[in-house]
């Protein structure tokens, strides 16, 4: 039998975790025999090469029904239906799916927040090329990724958060590679400074940092940015970065526009942007290289 797309798991998956919780092997395996899958299926891979499908597609069902507040992660790995969820079997749907979970405004705020929409994939086949759903699969791929980085950053410690953010500086290649290149300066007193970074490798001139956790819909007001910017006036300093894993209000953004000092806002969005293109808190699982025809070498043979 087809492998079930992810969609298609996501009411299995939510049934087991309604009895408890559940660990994401123990769900696969359970699923499989239900689903009374072959060996063969069980082991079928992604193109990859790297991942089983069916394992893939199961995580992907329990990771939107999370966003959804249907399931909740207990431990790592291991997950269980929220009450939402148990109510949701109780109206016994015939089909769960992204449609069906559209109606709950945590998945609504997952999908603006990630940048979800409809890609060229999920079009008629005639309608995209393979050139585009490979591209659109990595789109949402990446979206997914940002939007997990966020939610982690989010429930991390205050002072996590602030090395997060030294950490994204010295990956863009602020300070150099010296040991003395950033440090951490957020502590009771600071005066509204998270972090201290050079600008350069001789230490030249520094960039002050600010790192504000706040979760997602609660914006930095202008108040924040206006402490923020007298800090940098008191210690002489004319150029600051404001990160928050929220998002800025207009009044706080054009505040920042105006000042004398150079100051830059990251906001979420373009926080975990900048996060996955320098590999802070990501790693790599897989490279896939597409090639195409050497024109210039099957010229030769007209040349001859």
């Amino acid at each position: 039998m087809p492998i079930p797309d992810y969609q298609t798991l996501m009411l299995p998956v939510l049934r087991i975790a309604a009895r408890g919780e559940t660990g994401i092997r123990d769900c696969i395996d359970e699923l499989a025999r239900e689903l009374r899958l072959s060996e063969d299926e069980r082991s079928a891979l992604l193109p990859s090469g790297k991942q089983a499908t069916f394992s893939n597609r199961v995580h992907w069902a329990k990771t939107y029904l999370v966003h959804a507040g249907l399931l909740e992660m207990t431990r790592r790995g291991h997950f269980r239906a929220t009450p939402r969820g148990t109510e949701v079997l109780d109206k016994h749907p015939e089909r769960i799916d992204n449609a069906y979970l559209n109606q709950f405004n945590e998945f609504r705020l997952f999908k603006a927040r990630s940048g979800i929409r409809k890609k060229p994939a999920e079009k008629a086949a005639e309608e995209a090329t393979p050139e585009e759903q490979i591209e659109a699969a990595y789109e949402e791929v990446t979206d997914e990724l940002r939007a997990e980085l966020l939610d982690k950053i989010v429930k991390a410690t205050p002072a996590f958060f602030e090395t997060v953010i030294v950490d994204l500086m010295i990956a863009m290649g602020y300070g150099g590679s010296g040991t003395d290149a950033a440090r951490r300066l957020g502590r009771t007193g600071d005066g509204g400074i998270d972090g201290l970074i050079n600008e350069d490798v001789l230490g030249l001139d520094s960039i002050y940092l600010q790192a504000k956790r706040y979760a997602p819909g609660n914006g930095v007001g202008v108040e924040k940015v206006r402490e923020f910017a007298g800090s940098l006036v008191e210690r002489g300093a004319t150029k600051g970065v404001f990160v928050t894993t929220s998002h800025f209000a207009s009044g706080a953004k054009g505040y920042a526009e105006r000042i004398p000092q150079r100051l830059i806002l990251i906001d979420g969005d373009r926080l975990t942007k900048l996060l996955v293109r320098h590999g802070v808190g990501v790693r790599t699982t897989q490279t896939i290289e597409l090639k195409k025809i050497d024109l210039d070498y099957f010229e030769q043979d007209e040349t001859r």
